[in-house]
């Protein structure tokens, strides 16, 4: 089972550049995040007719949202409003790739992005960000405790870069959103939560540079390459045999209107 993450930046407008993507990774599972669509304007048609006929989405207009699409049946789907705003940061389904296979769970997510300053006090988007992140760490531990958390596949664009050699210069943005100590850390304890692994860095050793996300603002992104890991996919334990593969789709970021974030993926054997 193929499984891609991608912070799409609007469905309808990058519409073509989900359906290369198909054709391209030939995945089994799309996670899109930053949908920017209401649920009844989302794209099905085109994405149904290439083989992607199961559609579970929390959608709202004009900003976030998230879109899981899939080639195999979705058994079961939920959403949780963390932080209760309404505002379409995750949904997760359980898919069966075949008769013989587990079930597993994916939960795609779109974290806040934080704004700009990193001070909960004077920054109401950073005490969101924070505290949504708090959710996610409650929630994860109560799976666990309740012995729900196995079979479950973590992803989408949690806009956090943790390691070093995440971002291009970890000194340089040690102070700024997405690569802060406290969000850092946050992150972790999330991480701890279920014992999610993160099999990135199994397939990329932390001492390289891997980025996910590069900014419009650089003219020439391939060439300055000051990019931030601000996408990710975590497994829990059990999984983590299962895994075979890693990757992300750097050129994607290449293609004509591309979203500023890169596909990533990973081969789970179920």
């Amino acid at each position: 089972m193929r499984i891609v993450s991608w912070n799409i930046n609007s469905v309808r407008l990058r519409e073509n550049l989900v359906l290369k993507l198909m054709k391209e990774l030939d995945p089994d599972i799309i996670c899109l995040q930053e949908t920017k669509c209401p649920n009844d304007q989302f794209p099905e048609k085109a994405f149904a007719k290439a083989g992607f006929s199961h559609i579970a989405k929390n959608g709202i207009k004009g900003y976030h949202g998230v879109a899981t699409l899939s080639k195999h049946a979705i058994i079961d789907s939920d959403i949780v409003d963390y932080c209760g705003k309404g505002d379409g940061r995750h949904i997760a389904v359980t898919v069966k790739s075949g008769k013989t296979a587990k079930l597993v769970t994916v939960h795609n997510f779109y974290v806040p992005a934080g704004g700009d300053e990193p001070d909960p006090d004077i920054n109401e988007k950073f005490a969101h960000k924070l505290a949504f992140l708090g959710e996610m760490q409650n929630r994860f531990k109560k799976l666990k405790k309740q012995g729900k958390a196995a079979g479950q596949v973590l992803l989408g664009d949690l806009n956090i870069a943790p390691g070093e050699h995440d971002v291009w210069s970890s000194k340089q943005l040690k102070n700024v959103v997405s690569h802060t100590a406290v969000e850092i850390a946050e992150l972790a304890k999330v991480q701890a939560a279920a014992q999610w692994d993160d099999v990135a860095r199994r397939f990329v050793p932390p001492e390289e540079k891997l980025y996910s996300w590069w900014s419009y603002r650089a003219r020439d992104w391939a060439a300055s390459d000051r990019g931030r890991r601000l996408d990710h996919i975590w497994v829990t334990p059990d999984l983590s045999p299962a895994v075979s593969d890693y990757g992300v789709l750097r050129a994607a970021r290449g293609w004509e209107r591309p979203s500023d974030h890169a596909p990533l993926w990973i081969d789970l054997k179920t």
